[in-house]
């Protein structure tokens, strides 16, 4: 099974409200955010650190998304993809803009701690 899931609008809402969820949106036309995909999908294939987190990914040109962007007026100050944004129950913890493991699991392991 994929662990990088792809979400849709009947399955994000599900998705966040996981105990610990990385998000990804990006765009489908966006090479920063290709690459970015491509990377968590290398690094999850090897990864036994972060079982028990949920990750998944939005394109946020994908028609369907109504019910994710009405429930999110947050997106509208977006303005870099690749965005990640790390929930824990249905809650926004961390967020932030661009890509790089590094980056993704230093929050992770930080949110995790507390």
């Amino acid at each position: 099974m994929e662990r990088l899931e792809t979400l849709d609008g009947k399955t994000w809402d599900n998705f966040v409200q996981s105990p610990t969820a990385v998000l990804i949106l990006g765009k489908s036309d966006c090479e920063a955010c290709l690459s970015w995909t491509k990377d968590l999908t290398q690094f999850l294939v090897t990864d036994e650190q972060y079982k028990d987190v949920r990750f998944g990914k939005i394109f946020l040109d994908t028609p369907g998304l109504v019910s994710f962007k009405r429930a999110s007026p947050w997106l509208s100050e977006v303005d870099v993809l690749p965005y990640n944004v790390i929930y824990r129950n249905g809650e926004r913890e961390k967020m932030f803009a661009g890509s790089g493991i590094e980056r993704l699991t230093n929050r992770l392991q930080r949110l995790i701690e507390t």
